[in-house]
């Protein structure tokens, strides 16, 4: 306010002019002193205060905020300072100022220090402490007067009088018109205290203000409390933050109002009600709408602080005000949610207020505010904004289209035949409460006002308007993804049209709203669709889908039973009707009439024979309201030769079939295929947030993880009808039941057939008659079959144990499928007998003679005659297609020679071969196949069956020698699960030579061999002559298992036959070890004396008669090579540990060996390992033969490492190409090979033997070997 205004304002005497409110309102500051020093200073004052701004700190925890001052500067009048008990903010002086530029103490003493007193009694009066005194200085004044004090003691005089304990109250304004460096610092400096002093005026008086207004709302539990009276005073506090620029504090004190008087009215209609409200339940009489054009609609406010507002004139005022904030923040989308919530919120105040509202004001009323809002927000926004924010304002528009579709049906403007006299008196009523159109928008075209008008003016106007609204509203939900929306404003379109005579409008937007419901599951909405798409079907004309929609509205559970009964007897009539004019028939799904449960076949396993009988037995919902006659219930099944099919057996298919027979089919709704029912289960999960500093619980809660499974829309993807082109399948494979009558709920229906061909049939299709109407079940699923085989005689030989073993008596299965064969009288299995496995007969065997299905039909004797040659079983007589089982004993008499048996060799090259595939070969049975062939009398061909038997025994041999002494030795291995008694074993020599003698060392008495065990038999080889080299023995021994308790059957023994080579001990080896000289033991690390002896026992014989022997004079000699090895690394061997000897080829013959050797640890250590092997020439063409002495003075001569581990097994080979590959020093220079000698032929008397080893002394460190 400029001082001008204020002059004019001080000339209206003690007037005080009413408080406009506008957004222009500012904090008021009074000014006094010097007015016309005010006014030069005012405009750069008023441009300079909101330029910084400032950090308001407020009480209660609240956030600080930075906000820019404005002031209102107006003279001061006593007049302006609030009296007691005044709660108006905005007319309260939130600073008082005092301006003066005198620079002369005596007109200071004599004027201003007389007024500054007054002024500051009359702030003293008030209790009014928010005052500034601003000196300003200037130096034109200074120059004009040479004899005054410095300036500062006119400061320091106001500051002495004044300000004696607030001395920041008084400020020096230097030159403020100049355009310096001294009078810019001298601004700032004024202003920030000004800035802060009106900060600190406003937080302490808006502070006791809130406090006041806080206290009066705890009194509105007291008689006499008035809710206008606190809102007027709240919203000062509203209309002080709004003038401060803080619009979101000032929001929140209408928000806070809004939620105070909605609590009030929550509770009234509970039956608490406050007196006041009673202000707010006259009558409704008038309906304008929402007024959003005016920052602060006076009129309503006024109504308000006089108690005479109704309860839409508070709501209106209050969500006008809540608008423009919400604009002046920028959030006119909150604007829209907060309107729709509104009207919605005032149209349930009102009943549980009670207000009497006449018939279609309300609607009148939310339509105007619809348009008023979305207008109000198209004012503020661009088209590309809102287009954007669609999904906002579409709710609005919806709402005023539901209005709209309300007001028409009121008004008459929807009927067939146009309003009646009543309806336009009830229109007339209407407009005239919306009263005159306000003068903001009497020059708009398309104001709400207008439109409303308009659409009540006419039928042809309103349905210009209501298609305008509904058609936009549908694009704009469609746009934005909600279908269901907008198939629910097409609803109410399609009502629309149905009233208006336009069915085939209708019938799209009923379809597309059927569609949604049947894919969300709504059965309410579905039936309530289904009754208006059948009324609009009726009217089409549409005869099939008409009865279609019938059917489904028949079986639904929704209707009523006298409902569902008379579209159940539009179908009757029109199935009768056709009959008699045989029109053509009329298919229907099935589903709707009635539901398939389940199946049942007999036989079970739903597989017959070519003759066989099967019954069907079908089990139908019935979801008719009343018994139908039922023409014809047909099953159309389609028959298919597979590959092969026909060759199924009962067994195979059998194996392949569920054995209840029972098929049940999925439960659905009547008119539901994609129901709620198939959608995922819900899956929910709790959920907490706790502190993250105390770990304390915040919220707890439940969330869906699988929401967008569960929300998301779904399309129907099959059309309602029957899909175009599809016809019921028709052939000679049809099931029929006629003339029935279906009662509602369960029936049970029974099909019979005899099966001709043999196949798979399968039941594609189910269909009802009724007259000319059918109901087809088009596709029955799970897919449903039954087969019809046809099958060949079989005959079937398995053994009734895993495995059958060779020489006991073993049980085996004979299963004779008859197919489609008849066993006659007579009929007889003849099987070729085999003189390795005779049939054992039992007078008591029995043959059992089973149905298809396993159903034991009889039992009789089974006889059966032996002759030389052949084993005739007679079989019992038995009809096509059932299945003769009879058990018989077969032994297998294994072959007493080598072949039974896996061939063996004594020879070391012979029985160590290829050791690994040896032990694997131990571990398993051999196995023998036995065929048999037999004559069956249903073929000309003879079939023939292999049986395979497994030798439950394993055996092995070995030569153990003693010197001279032999031994042999028979390992039998038990390789079956099986326990056998073993006894009578013997040893013979198959050439019977009578100077061999065979001592058994073997106990008399019978001997258990377990299962996966072995017992091992010896003898001992006694001669009194020479023998010849090789013998050929044979070892026997009988077996019976061990759990059988009597044999009556004589079981032939276990034959093992071996051969024997190369027997004799020609060489005898000794071994001595002796301490150094002097000493009476070894000590480790000292050289010990090591002597091998190597001894010939025996004269020339066939044996020695090889390479290696040589003949000069008579006198014979062969080469040995000896090799001395420690594999055990007790000893270590200095110098050479191996030669060659020349040994003489006769008895007692003896050659010894010198060495050293060094025991490595201390204890009783085994003697190292002498070896002897015959050293045979190389045999080559082209290399001239080397004086044996050359060889034995090689000391690059080397035996392979593998021979130490080959050595102990007897199967050391020719060692020459060895060498050869080995000793590349040798280049095309002949090597030797060297042969071991069969086991027994070396006996090395030191083996096993042992040597005390003592420690030296002067060992720190004790290392003992104790073997």
């Amino acid at each position: 306010m400029d001082p001008a205004a204020a002059a004019a304002a001080e000339e209206e005497g003690r007037e005080k002019p009413p408080v406009i409110y506008t957004m222009e309102n500012k904090p008021i500051v009074t000014c006094a002193g010097d007015q016309n020093l005010f006014t030069s200073l005012y405009p750069t004052l008023s441009q300079q205060l909101p330029r910084e701004p400032m950090e308001w700190r407020r009480s209660y925890g609240r956030a600080p905020k930075m906000i820019h001052l404005e002031s209102n500067f107006v003279q001061f009048k006593e007049e302006l300072l609030p009296k007691e008990g005044n709660k108006a903010l905005l007319t309260f002086p939130f600073l008082h100022i005092y301006w003066t530029e005198c620079c002369d103490t005596e007109v200071y003493k004599t004027t201003v220090k007389d007024d500054i007193t007054k002024w500051q009694n009359v702030l003293k009066a008030h209790n009014s402490v928010d005052w500034l005194i601003v000196v300003v200085e200037s130096d034109a004044k200074k120059k004009n007067k040479t004899n005054i004090l410095p300036r500062t003691s006119i400061v320091d005089k106001i500051r002495n009088d004044f300000c004696n304990k607030q001395s920041d109250r008084c400020v020096v304004l230097s030159d403020p018109l100049k355009d310096s460096s001294r009078s810019q610092e001298s601004w700032n400096a004024f202003l920030t205290k000004l800035r802060t002093l009106l900060l600190m005026s406003f937080t302490k008086n808006l502070g006791k203000f809130e406090d006041d207004m806080r206290t009066l709302r705890e009194k509105r539990t007291e008689p006499g409390w008035s809710f206008c009276e606190y809102f007027m005073v709240q919203e000062e506090l509203a209309f002080v933050f709004e003038m401060l620029q803080q619009f979101e504090d000032a929001l929140v004190q209408y928000d806070e109002l809004d939620a105070l008087f909605s609590q009030y009215v929550v509770n009234f209609g509970a039956g608490d009600g406050a007196n006041w409200l009673t202000f707010f339940c006259q009558p409704v009489r008038s309906w304008n709408g929402l007024i959003l054009r005016k920052p602060i609609d006076m009129e309503k406010r006024e109504l308000i602080q006089n108690q005479e507002a109704t309860l839409l004139d508070l709501r209106s005022y209050l969500f006008s005000r809540q608008c423009t904030l919400l604009i002046f923040l920028q959030r006119p989308w909150e604007v829209s949610q907060r309107a729709l919530e509104l009207l919605h919120n005032c149209v349930q105040e009102l009943k549980l207020l009670e207000v009497s509202v006449p018939p279609g004001a309300l609607d009148c009323w939310v339509f105007l505010s619809c348009l008023e809002v979305l207008q109000r927000i198209e004012g503020c926004c661009d088209r590309a904004q809102i287009d954007a924010n669609v999904s906002h304002t579409v709710g609005l528009w919806s709402y005023a289209t539901e209005k709209l579709k309300s007001l028409g049906y009121l008004c008459g403007l929807v009927s067939e035949k146009g309003p009646n006299s009543e309806d336009l008196n009830r229109t007339v009523d209407l407009l005239a409460g919306l009263g005159a159109e306000r003068p903001e928008t009497a020059n708009a075209s398309q104001s709400p006002y207008k439109k409303l008008k308009e659409a009540l003016s006419s039928v042809e106007a309103f349905e210009k308007h209501y298609l305008d609204l509904s058609h936009a509203t549908i694009e704009m939900y469609t746009n934005i993804g909600r279908i269901r929306s907008a198939k629910l404003v097409g609803k109410d379109l399609a009502e629309f049209y149905m009233r208006k005579k336009g069915p085939q409008k209708a019938e799209i937007y009923l379809q597309g709203a059927l569609k949604t419901y049947l894919a969300e599951g709504w059965a309410l909405l579905v039936t309530h669709t289904r009754k208006q798409l059948a009324e609009c079907q009726k009217h089409l004309g549409q005869i099939e889908n008409y009865l279609q929609t019938s059917s489904l509205l028949a079986g639904d559970n929704h209707l009523t039973e006298d409902e569902r009964k008379s579209f159940c007897q539009e179908i009757l009539d029109f199935a009768n009707h056709q009959a008699e004019n045989q029109g053509q028939k009329v298919i229907l799904p099935m589903h709707s009439f009635a539901q398939l449960k389940t199946l049942h076949f007999d036989p079970p396993n739903a597989v017959v024979h070519v003759g066989g009988k099967l019954s069907i037995e079908l089990t139908l919902l019935s979801q008719m309201p009343i018994p139908v006659q039922v023409d014809q219930i047909a099953i159309h099944v389609h028959f298919s030769i597979e590959k092969n099919s026909y060759r199924k057996t009962a067994e195979w298919l059998t194996k392949h079939k569920t054995s209840n027979g029972v098929i049940s089919f999925p439960n659905e709704v009547a008119g539901f295929p994609f129901s709620r029912n198939n959608l995922p289960a819900l899956e929910l999960y709790e959920m907490y947030e706790r502190s993250p500093s105390d770990n304390s619980l915040n919220t707890a809660g439940i969330i869906c993880k699988n929401v967008h499974m569960l929300l998301r829309r779904q399309e129907s993807s099959s059309s309602l009808d029957l899909p175009s082109g599809v016809t019921l399948e028709d052939g000679a494979h049809v099931l029929k039941c006629s003339n029935l009558i279906l009662e509602p709920g369960v029936n049970k229906i029974t099909f019979n057939t005899q099966a001709k061909e043999p196949g798979t049939y399968t039941l594609r299709q189910l269909c009802t008659s009724v007259g000319k109407v059918q109901f087809v079940l088009l596709h029955i699923y799970p897919i449903v079959q039954y087969d019809v085989y046809s099958q060949e005689p079989q005959l079937k030989v398995e053994p009734m144990t895993d495995s059958l073993l060779a020489g006991i008596p073993q049980k085996v299965k004979f299963t004779v499928t008859t197919g489609h064969y008849t066993i006659k009288n007579g009929d007889a299995l003849q099987l070729s007998n085999a003189d390795a496995m005779p049939i054992l007969y039992h007078p008591e065997s029995k043959a059992v003679i089973y149905s298809n299905t396993r159903e034991k039909i009889s039992e009789s004797s089974l006889r059966i005659q032996s002759s030389e040659k052949i084993t005739s079983i007679s079989l019992p007589v038995a009809p096509a297609y059932h299945v003769i089982e009879f058990e018989l004993e077969v032994m297998y008499l294994p072959s007493a020679t080598e072949s039974a048996v896996e061939k063996e060799n004594t020879t070391n090259k012979e029985v160590h071969r290829k050791n690994k595939e040896k032990q694997k070969q131990d571990n398993c049975m051999a196995t023998v196949d036995q065929k048999v062939t037999i004559d069956c009398p249903w073929s000309i061909y003879s079939t023939i069956i292999a049986l395979t038997f497994c030798i439950p025994f394993n055996a092995k041999h070995s030569l153990l020698s003693a010197g001279k002494r032999k031994y042999v030795q028979v390992c039998v291995q038990n390789l079956s699960e099986l326990c056998f008694q073993l006894s009578d074993n013997s040893l013979k020599n198959s050439a019977d030579c009578t100077d061999l003698q065979l001592v058994p060392l073997n106990p008399e008495s019978q001997q258990v061999i377990y299962s996966k065990q072995s017992i091992f038999f010896v003898w001992e080889l006694k001669w009194t002559k020479e023998l010849p080299l090789s013998l050929q023995c044979l070892f026997s021994v009988s077996f019976c298992p061990a759990t059988s308790e009597e044999q009556s059957l004589t079981l032939k023994p276990f034959t093992y036959e071996f051969q024997v080579e190369n027997f004799f001990t020609l060489y005898h080896v000794k071994t001595e070890i002796f301490p150094p000289l002097g000493s009476e033991y070894c000590k480790t690390g000292s050289l010990c004396s090591l002597e091998v002896s190597i001894t010939r026992l025996v004269d020339l014989s066939e044996v020695d008669r090889d390479e290696a022997l040589t003949e000069s004079d008579g006198y014979c000699t062969t080469k040995l090579m000896y090799e001395v090895v420690d594999n055990s690394s007790n000893w270590a061997v200095c110098g050479k540990s191996s030669g060659v000897i020349s040994m003489p080829v006769a008895a007692r013959a003896t050659h010894k060996v010198h060495m050293e050797v060094m025991p490595l640890f201390a204890g009783y250590l085994p003697f190292p390992d002498v070896r002897l092997f015959k050293y045979l020439p190389h045999h080559s063409a082209h290399s001239m033969q080397l004086d044996a002495d050359s060889w034995i003075e090689n000391d690059n001569l080397s035996v392979d490492k593998n021979v130490d581990d080959q050595a102990e097994s007897s199967s050391i080979r020719s060692r020459g190409s060895l060498h050869s590959a080995a000793s590349g020093e040798h280049k095309g220079l002949p090597m030797p090979r060297l042969q071991s000698f069969s086991s027994g032929q070396v006996f090395n008397c030191s083996t096993g033997m042992q040597i005390l080893v003592i420690p030296s002394k002067d060992d720190h460190v004790l290392e003992v070997n104790i073997t």
